[in-house]
C-alpha cells in the first residue's frame, strides 16, 4: 500500500477523524433542494483543524449528487471568478444534450481579478439565476464553497451573500458554505446583507478524541501489515493532540518509518516519527502564524506561555505591566489572527497545538 497521509493543505486525508454526522443536514439539504437549511453553512475551526478537509467532504457529496460546484478561495476577485465559471457552464449546458449528468467543475484558470461594477454585478445576478434553472430542470443544483473568508474583501462576501439570498428567495437550487478563521464569523454576520447567514448551519471544528485517533491508526496499520505496539499506537495518537494536522503529519512520518524498517515500528521509530512531524508541524503552521505578530503580540504570547493551560487575561496584563484596555486589544487582534481562543469567560488559551512548548524553545 502507499503511504495513505496527507500532511499538505486542502489535501484529503484517508479518515475525518471525529467529523461522522457533521454533514448529514447538509447532505440532506442537498436531496431536498432549494431552500433546505443544510445548504447555507459555515465551518469554522482554528489552523490545522481540518475546515478545507470538510469542505472537499461537502464538495464530494455535492458531486455524487450531480451537482455543479465553484470552489473558490476568498482572494480578492473571487466573486468575478466565480461568475466566469457560470458564464461557461451556462454555454455548455445551453447546448448539451438535456439528458447528461453534471459534474463537479473549479474556477481555477480564470483571471478576472478586480472587483465588478455595479453594471457587472446585475449581469452575475442573471447569469446566476440562467444556470439555476436550468440544473433546475435537471434537478440539480450549484454549490459554491468559499475558503479562508477571514482574509476576504467584505463588499464582496456581502455581495455573494445578497446573490445567494435572492436565489433563495426566487427558489432556485443554491447551496453556499463559508470556512475561515472563528473570529471571521461575528464580523461577517453583522455586515449588511449577510445578516442572513445568521441562519446558516455552523460547524465549529476541534480537535478530535484521542481514542479516535488510536482506534484510526490501529486500522489503518493493520490493513497493511505494518506491525506497531498498543503502546506504540497511544504514544503516537497522544502526541497529536486530535489536531487533524499533527495526525497526518505524525501517521506519515510513521509510515515512512515502517517502510525503511521491514514494516515494524519499535518505540524509537515512534519517537523519531514524532519529532521530525513536530518540527514541519512548526515550519509550516506555527512559523507561519507567528510571521504576521508584532513583536508586542510575541511579548502578550510568551506571558501566556507561562501558564500550563488557559490564563486570566488580568493575570497577562500583570506580567507585561500593561492597562487592561491594552491587554484587550492585544486578545482582541490575537484571536482575528487564530493564535489565540477564548475558553472561558476572562480568559485564554492558545489555538495551535505545540505553540506554548515552541514559545517555550525559542525563549530559552
Amino acid at each position: 500500500m502507499r503511504n495513505p497521509f496527507r500532511p499538505t493543505a486542502g489535501a484529503t486525508p484517508p479518515e475525518l477523524i471525529g467529523r461522522e454526522g457533521m454533514l448529514d443536514e447538509f447532505e440532506y439539504g442537498l436531496q431536498l433542494g432549494s431552500g433546505a437549511p443544510g445548504l447555507l453553512t459555515i465551518i469554522t475551526g482554528a489552523r490545522g483543524i481540518g475546515k478545507t478537509a470538510l469542505l472537499s467532504a461537502a464538495q464530494d457529496k455535492a458531486r455524487e449528487q450531480g451537482w455543479i460546484v465553484i470552489s473558490e478561495t476568498a482572494t480578492r476577485g473571487f466573486v468575478g471568478r466565480i461568475g466566469e465559471t457560470m458564464r461557461l457552464r451556462v454555454e455548455e449546458l445551453g447546448s448539451g444534450p438535456s439528458s447528461r449528468r453534471i459534474t463537479a467543475l473549479g474556477a481555477a484558470g480564470f483571471t478576472v481579478t478586480t472587483q465588478l461594477p455595479p453594471e457587472r454585478q446585475v449581469d452575475w445576478r442573471r447569469l446566476g439565476g440562467q444556470l439555476l434553472s436550468l440544473l433546475a430542470e435537471k434537478r440539480t443544483g450549484l454549490l459554491f464553497t468559499v475558503d479562508e473568508i477571514h482574509s476576504a474583501d467584505r463588499t464582496e462576501l456581502s455581495q455573494l451573500a445578497a446573490d445567494v439570498q435572492h436565489f433563495i428567495r426566487d427558489g432556485l437550487p443554491i447551496g453556499l458554505i463559508f470556512a475561515g478563521l472563528p473570529a471571521a464569523v461575528p464580523d461577517l454576520l453583522n455586515e449588511g446583507v449577510a445578516t442572513f447567514l445568521r441562519r446558516a448551519d455552523r460547524i465549529d471544528l476541534h480537535a478530535a478524541a484521542v481514542k479516535e485517533v488510536e482506534r484510526s491508526f490501529t486500522h489503518t496499520f493493520a490493513q497493511a501489515g505494518i506491525k506497531i505496539s498498543d503502546e506504540g499506537i497511544r504514544h503516537a495518537a497522544q502526541a497529536t493532540g486530535g489536531y487533524p494536522f499533527l495526525i497526518q503529519l505524525i501517521g506519515y512520518q510513521l509510515w515512512r518509518q515502517a517502510e525503511i524498517n521491514d514494516l515494524a515500528l519499535e518505540e524509537d521509530n515512534v519517537t523519531q516519527a514524532i519529532s521530525a512531524a513536530t518540527r514541519r508541524h512548526e515550519m509550516t503552521v506555527i512559523e507561519a502564524a507567528l510571521s504576521t505578530a508584532s513583536e508586542k503580540d510575541k511579548d502578550f504570547l510568551h506571558a501566556m506561555a507561562q501558564d500550563e493551560g488557559p490564563v486570566a487575561a488580568g493575570d497577562i496584563g500583570k506580567r507585561l505591566n500593561a492597562k487592561s484596555n491594552v491587554v484587550a486589544n492585544y486578545r482582541a487582534r490575537l484571536i482575528a489572527a487564530g493564535l489565540i481562543e477564548a475558553p472561558a469567560y476572562g480568559k485564554v488559551d492558545f489555538a495551535i497545538p505545540g505553540l506554548r512548548e515552541y514559545l517555550r524553545k525559542i525563549r530559552t
